[in-house]
């Protein structure tokens, strides 16, 4: 059993494949076996995270989850604990594997009751209601007496004083969407004990909120053979910082972008900035900073940050280094987003770039001729602008961000930074990724910006892929986020001088 960090790399599998492995390994091994090993598990966590419980509630559901959580309550009886389990099954209507265990808990002494008891904060209870029994395009039928027994656990679980664990994935939950499936809504636990596999759902959308802390048992079965439909992402790999290296061995990054206040009275030339400086702060060798302001307004200068090298727009030489388009570009980055898809070789699209891409469709069949060229484009939506370059709503996006960041991916020939909860990093020959790391600290205004100016500063180092650069940077932008002093007032700009060469 594995407590999951985000140290390493950990492959993330759907429920059709996770049912397939799930499937060939039941044919393989005797009879109950995967049950036995689920509910041994549960049993063990249960007990480090509760070692004084007085009362272990195991809500169990009429399918396999239950079976596991059965199986669990037989293990902590045998241990010295006072399980009590609730069952929405009839012993008629669960599998052979299911009745097996129930038999052997209540022979040890469970108990089964049809109310839930009273927890206090010490005590613990084990979610083994639904599991991957239930999916957001089809739920279980069950007995209206069942539907309303389950609705209210569900809120009497959320409510409890006591410690949450859940079996396999929150009650609720879609396991591969991350977000609840059921007019109940869904459990919310500490810690989630993944059986079998990782799904991708406890990583993205809703899910790191229901999940709590996420732990994996393989239950003894080999994964390296099953390929994995995501992963969640690893850390950057460290970089050895030469002595004899000097500006140009990080490259360059030009950021367009930073609508003037004098062309709309909506002045946006602080995200500009605030990408060039996270630029600067990442390790970039040179970040000039093309502001898309009116002559009589023009900066000459950043007194925060003067190493950022101003220019006009018209001095920007796109064809160098990255180019990070479209921070703050507000109206005025419309007109340059057709020249940098024609001329910069690694070109970065944010916010009111990819508005304007979303606005021009026939742009869309440039983006795969620069791939043909050899040439890599990054896109950087929230979901809304996501759901604009998709022709859908933010909603639809964020009910299965995996797909629609596989989607934007394959439809426009590029690296794809579904941003948010779990942000999604997709392209069409690369298995995706979910990042681990981030918090509420990012939920405020410039965040983007400096994610922006980040992925440019690590992908403008010579031999830097983009989807890597992506990957990366976003989760340093994130794992920055993670280690921030709780003394220390959070911003965007305060986020950017965090920021350190990789």
């Amino acid at each position: 059993m594995d407590r999951i960090h985000p140290d390493r790399a950990h492959p993330l599998h759907m429920l059709t494949s996770t049912r397939a492995l799930e499937a060939a390994w039941l044919q393989q091994l005797p009879a109950h076996t995967l049950m036995q090993r689920a509910g041994q598990a549960l049993a063990r966590l249960a007990q480090a995270l509760a070692p004084h419980a007085q009362t272990i509630w195991v809500a169990c559901g009429s399918g396999n989850n239950g079976g596991d959580g059965w199986e669990a309550a037989y293990h902590l009886q045998l241990q010295g604990f006072k399980p009590v389990v609730t069952w929405l099954g009839q012993p008629g209507r669960c599998s052979a594997d299911t009745l097996t265990s129930r038999q052997a808990a209540l022979r040890a002494g469970v108990i089964c009751q049809d109310q839930p008891p009273e927890l206090g904060q010490d005590d613990l209870c084990i979610d083994a209601l639904l599991g991957i029994g239930l999916t957001q395009q089809a739920e279980r039928p069950a007995p209206p007496l069942a539907d309303t027994r389950l609705t209210d656990w569900i809120e009497r679980i959320n409510c409890s004083r006591a410690q949450v664990l859940a079996a396999d994935i929150p009650s609720g939950l879609s396991a591969d969407q991350g977000t609840p499936a059921l007019t109940a809504g869904a459990v919310r636990a500490d810690h989630t004990l993944s059986l079998l596999t990782l799904k991708p759902g406890l990583f993205t959308a809703q899910g790191r909120d229901h999940a709590g802390t996420v732990w994996l048992d393989t239950l003894g079965v080999p994964l390296q053979a099953t390929p994995a439909d995501a992963w969640l992402s690893p850390p950057p790999t460290p970089r050895i910082q030469a002595f004899g290296s000097h500006k140009g061995s990080y490259g360059d990054v030009q950021v367009l972008g930073g609508e003037g206040l004098n062309q709309r009275g909506l002045g946006m030339t602080g995200a500009a900035l605030l990408a060039g400086r996270a630029a600067l702060h990442a390790g970039a060798g040179r970040v000039l900073v093309g502001l898309l302001d009116t002559d009589e307004a023009r900066l000459s200068v950043d007194m925060a940050q003067p190493e950022l090298m101003l220019r006009t727009p018209e001095a920007l030489s796109l064809k160098n280094g990255v180019l990070v388009c479209g921070c703050g570009g507000g109206d005025a980055i419309e007109r340059w987003v057709p020249k940098a898809l024609a001329e910069a070789p690694c070109l970065l699209l944010d916010a009111d770039a990819l508005n304007a891409l979303a606005r021009h469709p026939d742009w869309m069949s440039q983006l795969a001729t620069r791939r043909q060229r050899g040439w890599d484009t990054v896109l950087t939506p929230h979901p809304l602008e996501a759901a604009r370059l998709l022709d859908t709503t933010a909603a639809a996006v964020q009910s299965d961000r995996l797909a629609a960041a596989q989607a934007l991916a394959a439809r426009t020939d590029a690296v794809v930074v579904l941003k948010g909860s779990g942000t999604v990093i997709s392209q069409t020959d690369q298995t995706p990724h979910i990042n681990p790391t981030g918090n509420a600290h990012l939920a405020t205004a410039g965040t983007g910006d400096v994610l922006a100016g980040l992925i440019g500063a690590l992908w403008a180092r010579p031999g830097m892929q983009a989807f890597d650069a992506a990957r990366e940077g976003v989760f340093v932008h994130g794992s920055v986020a993670d280690q921030w002093p709780a003394h220390q007032a959070f911003t965007a700009g305060t986020l950017a001088s965090a920021l350190r060469r990789q």
